[in-house]
C-alpha cells in the first residue's frame, strides 16, 4: 500500500463488522478521529497549494494574530502544542519570509516575543478567510441545523472526557 493510499484508509475499519449498537464509544471516537484526519489533510493540502504554508505555520500565525502585541516563544509553544525547538524554527522561517518579527522587550535578552509584521497580518487575514471558506465548502452537504446539533453534542463529549482525564491539564 502506498503512502497516499494508507493516508486515505478510514480508521473506522477497525470496528468494521462490530454488531450494531456495540462498541459505540470506540466507534464514535474513530469517527471523530477519521473526520478530523480528513479535514486536516485537506486543509494542509490547500494551505500548501494556495499559500505555500504549512498547518503549523498557520496555527502559529493564528495565535499571533489574536495577540497583536505578540507572544513569548514559550507561550506560543504551549498554545500550539509544538515543542520549544520547533516553535523557534517556525518563527525563524516566518521571520525570514517577513511575516514575523522577534523582539526583546525592555532589552531583556532572556525574553523573546514574536509578533506578526503588517505583511503577516495581511497574509494571515487572507489565509483565515480561505480556511473558513474551505471548511464551509467541505461541510456544504450537511444541514446547518445538524452542524449546530453536532457542535453541541460533541461539546458534551468533550466535557465528559475532560472530567475523566487522569493527571492532565486540559484547557
Amino acid at each position: 500500500m502506498t503512502e497516499s493510499e494508507s493516508a486515505t484508509v478510514d480508521l473506522e475499519i477497525i470496528v468494521q463488522g462490530a454488531q450494531e449498537g456495540k462498541k459505540l464509544e470506540l466507534r464514535l471516537w474513530l469517527r471523530m478521529l477519521s473526520t478530523t484526519k480528513l479535514i486536516s489533510q485537506e486543509i494542509r493540502r490547500r494551505l500548501r497549494n494556495e499559500f505555500g504554508a504549512t498547518l503549523p505555520q498557520f496555527d502559529l500565525m493564528a495565535q499571533l494574530y489574536r495577540e497583536r502585541d505578540g507572544l513569548r516563544l514559550g507561550e506560543l509553544s504551549k498554545r500550539t502544542m509544538v515543542t520549544n525547538g520547533n516553535v523557534t524554527g517556525l518563527v525563524e522561517r516566518l521571520e525570514t519570509d517577513g511575516l514575523v518579527l522577534r523582539v526583546t522587550p525592555d532589552g531583556d535578552r532572556r525574553v523573546t516575543v514574536a509578533k506578526l509584521t503588517e505583511k503577516g497580518v495581511v497574509l494571515f487575514g487572507a489565509m483565515a478567510a480561505a480556511h473558513e471558506g474551505w471548511l464551509r465548502d467541505m461541510m456544504a452537504d450537511v444541514d446547518p441545523a445538524i452542524v449546530t446539533e453536532l457542535w453541541q453534542d460533541i461539546g458534551a463529549v468533550k466535557s465528559s472526557v475532560s472530567n475523566h482525564l487522569s493527571g492532565s491539564d486540559f484547557d
